[in-house]
């Protein structure tokens, strides 16, 4: 937060934000919201509440996609970690509750930098459970090969609804690259009938939008991923760069999906209200 005076805080100003993103040209929206006061990352059902509801107050068709990755990471002192990954219960509550179109749901641990993004297998079919059990579609954020590996088994095993929905996280510390070539291998790992997106991080961001478009795939973009609209440039809001990856999109010969072509395609069906 402190890298950018820009970055969404209230439940306000998220809110705003995706919506800004939805007009200029998102079909989604991925929410994670912050204690107002400290600016920390929350879990807070009331606070995905307030988002959900003040989105859903102005745009009828945006595919709301709240995270379950909070409480995963375990930042360390030393050798010590200062806190343990929260309860999957805990972090899957607002979904229980919201029943939001969509939900994010990590597919395995990794050294993030210096610190523990930990997802056990155990924690991972919990929260899939949930997802499933209240008709929310999910999507599988993969950091590496092995996630992919976890996530067919899941789907083997009946706790992902078909067809999967997969979203490749590339270039974070310490996970896949963000390379074509890295891409164009996990892509060539999913199951026959997925749909999948990829971002890239920092400078990556731009160049892994055209590299999904060329590939076949679709793209995000956003603050979470990328604060430059270039080198030494902040991006203003998550609608610049929304609207940059738009014009990148076009100018290879394809376009962005409406918000109810992009309902059609994932399999999401009418907009849920909180």
């Amino acid at each position: 937060m402190g890298k950018h005076p820009a970055i969404p805080v209230t439940p306000q100003q998220i809110a705003e934000s995706a919506l800004q993103a939805a007009e200029a040209g998102a079909a989604i929206v991925h929410i994670h919201v912050r204690d107002p006061k400290s600016g920390s990352p929350s879990l807070d059902s009331e606070l995905f509440r307030e988002v959900f509801e003040r989105i859903r107050e102005r745009d009828a068709d945006v595919i709301v996609n709240l995270t379950t990755g909070e409480g995963g990471l375990v930042r360390l002192k030393g050798a010590t970690a200062a806190a343990g990954p929260a309860d999957p219960h805990v972090r899957a509550a607002h979904i229980g509750k919201l029943r939001p179109d969509m939900c994010s749901l990590d597919m395995g641990s990794l050294n993030f930098g210096d610190d523990l993004f930990v997802n056990t297998a155990s924690d991972i079919a919990t929260i899939a459970d949930t997802a499933r059990g209240v008709g929310v579609r999910v999507e599988l954020e993969v950091f590496d090969t092995g996630h992919i590996r976890f996530a067919q088994h899941l789907i083997d095993l009946g706790k992902l609804s078909p067809p999967p929905l997969f979203q490749l996280c590339l270039g974070i510390p310490w996970g896949a690259p963000a390379t074509v070539e890295t891409m164009l291998h996990m892509r060539n790992m999913l199951p026959d009938d997925a749909l999948w997106a990829a971002f890239g991080i920092g400078a990556a961001q731009f160049p892994m939008v055209a590299a999904a478009v060329l590939l076949g795939g679709n793209v995000r973009v956003g603050l979470e991923d990328n604060l430059y609209l270039a080198r030494g440039v902040l991006a203003p809001t998550n609608a610049a760069l929304v609207e940059r990856s738009v014009a990148i999109v076009e100018s290879l010969g394809a376009r962005a999906a409406t918000k109810r072509e992009a309902r059609e395609i994932l399999g999401v069906g009418n907009p849920r209200s909180a």
